[in-house]
């Protein structure tokens, strides 16, 4: 996969500034959502954990079932994604305030 992206182009498409800055916004989103887990009142941090960890678990599923057939590192990578992104979803949709 890293040669393809060298090359500029993957399964003959060409790749472009757009795909590589989904792939760094795909990395950047856990560690955002840690930093606001500290920073937010409660109610806003329990919305939006329940909001993004929701959408970031359908964009891997997508990227999941894109790349299946290439990377097998991807995928259990991916899968490790999707469970750690639904139990946070989980936990902030069952966390009531004190």
């Amino acid at each position: 996969m890293i040669d393809q992206i060298r090359s500029g182009e993957k399964r003959g498409e060409t790749i472009g500034p757009g795909y590589l800055i989904v792939l760094q916004i795909a990395f950047l989103v856990p560690l955002v959502m840690a930093l606001l887990s500290q920073t937010l009142k409660n109610k806003a941090n329990r919305l939006t954990n329940i909001i993004v960890g929701a959408v970031y678990v359908v964009l891997v599923i997508v990227v999941l079932l894109q790349y299946l057939e290439y990377q097998s590192v991807l995928a259990i990578s991916s899968i490790f994604g999707i469970v750690i992104s639904t139990l946070i979803v989980w936990y902030a949709y069952k966390w009531h305030e004190n």
